[in-house]
């Protein structure tokens, strides 16, 4: 059967490629890759256990806080970005537990990189000692 082709104006089978069409093919990127990986499964779970489940900046009564005892939709954050420093991906001084609003606060700008790394640190220094490295 052939179409009129919205690419290229000329009239065509309806399966052939002109070359005027844009295909798109998805790379999978590094850091996609670490994200479904068994690693960081772990150590998502060990950051969400260490900060009790709760997100760190609804706990502190930050900007946008419905609930203060927040635990839905929760998600680790990389204080520094994979982007920025891969090498810092398992660090737990870079990861901190955060709901999707303030998640996407923090990676727009609005909850600055020394507020989310202040909170870290608070985290951090509850950690009861040989916990640390528990998983993994």
């Amino acid at each position: 059967m052939k179409i009129s082709c919205s690419y290229c104006g000329r009239i065509h089978e309806k399966n052939f490629n002109c070359g005027k069409k844009t295909i798109y093919v998805r790379k999978k990127y590094e850091k996609d890759v670490f994200r479904s990986s068994y690693i960081w499964q772990k150590k998502t779970e060990q950051i969400k256990e260490r900060d009790n489940y709760l997100c760190q900046f609804c706990l502190r009564n930050f900007k946008g806080t419905k609930n203060r005892i927040n635990n839905n939709r929760l998600s680790v954050h990389h204080a520094v970005s994979l982007k920025e420093n891969y090498e810092l991906r398992l660090d737990d001084e870079n990861l901190i537990t955060t709901c999707d609003m303030h998640h996407e606060m923090a990676e727009s700008g609005e909850i600055t990189l020394s507020e989310v790394r202040k909170i870290i640190m608070e985290q951090q220094s509850k950690m009861p000692r040989g916990k640390e490295e528990y998983i993994i």
